[in-house]
Order: structure tokens, then C-alpha cells, then sequence
């Protein structure tokens, strides 16, 4: 059989470079090279040679993270080269990076969400206002990025104008939120016209942290994390069934990763992620594994749901 070509795109130009470039050496190294060829590029510096080399590869796996990856533009560039590429396209990748319109379109569909307000970086916010509209402790984050950069919990009134301050160096749009203290739960969907729920994960950072954040995300052995998710049969088929939603509104494809939060009996959804780490000890390898595919079986589904997905354009 012929080789495919692929061409692994990471590092990128967005604040979470590193970890792109981390997932990348990791995909590289799992992908089969008796079924591919693999050819690196760095968007920060190779834009110019992938468009060159568009012709000759067969499908592209984009493993970048926050703008200029995750936010539809490689993937609108992609389109233009009409090189397949694993998971959403141009719309879906914008409406899920930015968590304002992702949580507009998590109501439309009837899924519940914290209380929020939204508020420019520009605004003069009041504490008083925003405490009496959804209590204390609160998240504060920029409406755009991944990995937990620029958010903060926020547990006075005086702490709420520097957790904006930092907010805004990330984006001129921020969330303010309840903070609902609960388990943290992640749902992985794969798949094109069928879509799979992957089984869930808990999510349990080291009791330093307050949130799961960027330390917590990275730092070994700073949180830890089950699969399946320690909750009953119904919580769990739930929390499934949000993630496809979830999926669904945003108008994603071929695989996506919600981030949720359980308090008692009740499910809140977060926000989505279009290109889920891509390590072997990520969230959604991980609960790929507990679905039976190893990381190179699933780096597999991912090209072959992107070719599938050309065919039918």
C-alpha cells in the first residue's frame, strides 16, 4: 500500500507554542511510519513551504493550540490548499476558541451553563454589581485561548479588579463567572456522521491549585486523572450526551473535548476544545485508550476521519 504523506503542523505563534511543540514531537513519534510519510512544519516560520509542498500531501494533522491553530485560520488555509486535516473547520474552530459565543450556543441547545457576564477590557466594572449578580468566589478569564492562560478565581470584591487586569493582557473580551466548585469532568467525541463519546475522566488537580491550570495542566504530577470518571451510570451517559451536544452546536467535526463540571447532580459545561492534547498522557488519548485504541491507532482514526470527510465534500 502507498505511504500517505502527512504534514504535522506545531508550534505556531499563540502563548501555548511550547505545548504544541511538546505534542508534536510526541505525535511524530507514535505515527507509523510504514503508513506515512511525515513532514514537519512550523507555522511560525514554514507557512510559505507547506503552501509550496500543498500538492504532494494527502492530509495534514494541525497539533497547535489557542490563535492561529485552534481558531479556524490554519484550518481556512488549509481549505485553500484542499489538504484534509483532522478535526473542525473554519466555523466550527472559531465558535468553540471563543467561550462567549460558545456558551450562547450551549444555551440555544439546552445546556446549562455557569451564570456569566460578559464584559470588555475597557469597561469600568463595579464589584458590588457583578457580586450581587452571581455571589463570590468567581472565574474571571479571557473570552479567547486554551490552557487555562490569563483565568483566576476571584473570592473578594477587591481581587476582582487585578484578575481583569490580567485577563485583559490576553484578550480585549472577558468572562467573569461563578465559580462552581464541583468534580471536573472531560468528555471526548470522535467521529464524523456517527459520533462516539469517549469514556469520561475525572479531573482532580493537586489541592495547591484551585482550578485546573496551566501549572496543573503541565507540571507532572500535579493532578490526577481517572478513567473512567468515578459517577454512576446515569451521571456518566449525561455527561456523554452534553459532550455530543456540546459538539453538535458548536458545528464541530471528526473529534472535540468538553470540560464540564459536576456539583451534586448537576452538569455544568465549560467550554470545548477542537484540537485536544495530543501527548500520550493527554485527556483525550487517554480516554481514547479506555475505548481500546492506542495513540498510534488513533492518530490513525484521526487521518482516516479526515479523508473520509474530504470524499464526502
Amino acid at each position: 500500500m502507498k505511504k500517505l504523506t502527512i504534514a504535522l503542523l506545531s508550534g505556531g505563534i499563540s502563548s501555548e507554542r511550547d505545548v504544541s511543540l511538546n505534542s508534536g514531537n510526541q505525535v511524530f513519534n507514535a505515527l507509523d511510519k510504514e503508513k506515512y510519510d511525515v513532514i514537519r512544519y512550523d507555522p511560525q516560520t514554514d507557512i510559505s513551504r507547506l503552501v509550496a509542498d500543498a500538492r504532494r500531501i494527502d492530509a495534514a494533522l494541525i497539533i497547535l493550540h489557542g490563535a492561529y491553530g485552534e481558531d479556524g485560520t490554519v484550518q481556512g488555509l488549509l481549505d485553500l490548499l484542499d489538504i484534509p486535516y483532522q478535526g473542525s473547520g473554519v466555523i466550527g474552530s472559531a465558535l468553540a476558541m471563543n467561550k462567549l459565543v460558545s456558551k450562547q450556543l450551549y444555551e440555544k441547545a439546552g445546556l446549562p451553563v455557569p451564570p456569566y457576564i460578559p464584559v470588555r477590557s475597557s469597561d469600568i466594572v463595579d464589584p458590588k454589581t457583578v457580586t450581587a449578580r452571581l455571589g463570590l468566589p468567581l472565574m474571571v478569564k479571557p473570552v479567547q485561548g486554551g490552557s487555562s492562560i490569563g483565568m483566576s478565581v476571584v473570592r473578594t470584591e477587591e481581587s476582582l479588579k487585578p484578575a481583569l487586569e490580567k485577563a485583559s493582557a490576553y484578550d480585549d473580551t472577558l468572562l467573569i463567572e461563578s465559580y462552581i466548585k464541583g468534580i471536573e469532568l472531560t468528555g471526548g467525541v470522535i467521529g464524523n456522521e456517527y459520533l462516539q463519546a469517549l469514556p469520561l475522566i475525572e479531573i482532580i488537580p493537586d489541592k495547591a491549585y484551585e482550578f485546573f491550570d496551566y501549572e496543573a495542566k503541565y507540571l507532572p504530577g500535579m493532578t490526577r486523572e481517572i478513567c473512567p470518571a468515578r459517577i454512576d451510570d446515569a451521571l456518566a451517559a449525561l455527561a456523554q450526551t452534553y459532550a455530543k451536544t456540546a459538539h453538535q452546536a458548536l458545528c464541530c467535526k471528526g473529534c472535540s473535548r468538553t470540560d464540564m463540571i459536576l456539583k451534586e447532580r448537576e452538569i455544568y459545561v465549560l467550554e470545548t476544545n477542537t484540537i485536544p492534547g495530543m501527548t500520550q498522557t493527554s485527556l483525550f488519548p487517554q480516554a481514547a485508550k479506555a475505548a481500546g485504541m492506542s495513540f498510534s491507532q488513533l492518530l490513525d482514526r484521526l487521518i482516516a476521519l479526515s479523508l473520509e470527510a474530504r470524499r464526502k465534500r
